[in-house]
């Protein structure tokens, strides 16, 4: 068996190996990580998941450890200190989005128990699909980001090559994969 052929790059750095090995395509249970996941693919648009990935623990001490209630009542002092904070990606509209998207999560919750119940709830839908739930839910979200998030969740398939040993411990956790 061999690894993802972007895994095989020499180029390819350990904190990239780390995740593929042990996040990418995983399933997720907890609201909060959920939430992180989906507040960092947010952030990655237009930068490389790199600068992502070494900027994941700043993103989680900036964002009260992806805490969901605390994040949906930031007000604009909480605004401004992330704004002046360089160890995150420091975009209004994405860190406007993060205060949204904690909001309507907490909606969700109200109607669905957990934001994971809602995820499972909608599953499986199209990619399309996905998207325009998404879209009519969250802001600062599109195909692309819709899209990793659901595959780096384990709600995709794709996250892995078939003969990556990583695709087979996933496919014990998702079989209905083969169905998608």
């Amino acid at each position: 068996m061999s690894y993802c052929t972007y895994c095989l790059n020499e180029k390819t750095k350990e904190i990239h190996k780390n995740y593929h090995d042990n996040h990418y395509g995983f399933p997720i249970e907890g609201d909060n990580e959920l939430f992180g996941r989906l507040l960092m693919e947010i952030n990655q648009a237009g930068l490389s998941w790199e600068t992502i990935l070494n900027k994941e623990k700043n993103f989680k001490k900036a964002y009260s450890n992806f805490n969901i209630d605390q994040v949906a009542n930031y007000e604009q002092a909480d605004i401004d200190r992330l704004l002046s904070d360089a160890g995150i990606i420091r975009n209004k509209l994405k860190i406007n989005a993060a205060i949204h998207n904690a909001q309507q999560i907490i909606h969700i919750r109200e109607e669905f128990g957990t934001f994971k119940q809602w995820l499972d709830n909608n599953h499986p839908l199209s990619r399309d699909e996905w998207t325009k739930l998404f879209k009519k839910t969250f802001k600062f979200v599109g195909g692309e980001i819709v899209n990793e998030f659901l595959m780096s969740t384990g709600y995709f398939p794709g996250a892995h090559d078939e003969n990556c040993p990583v695709f087979e411990k996933l496919i014990i956790l998702k079989p209905k994969w083969r169905e998608i």
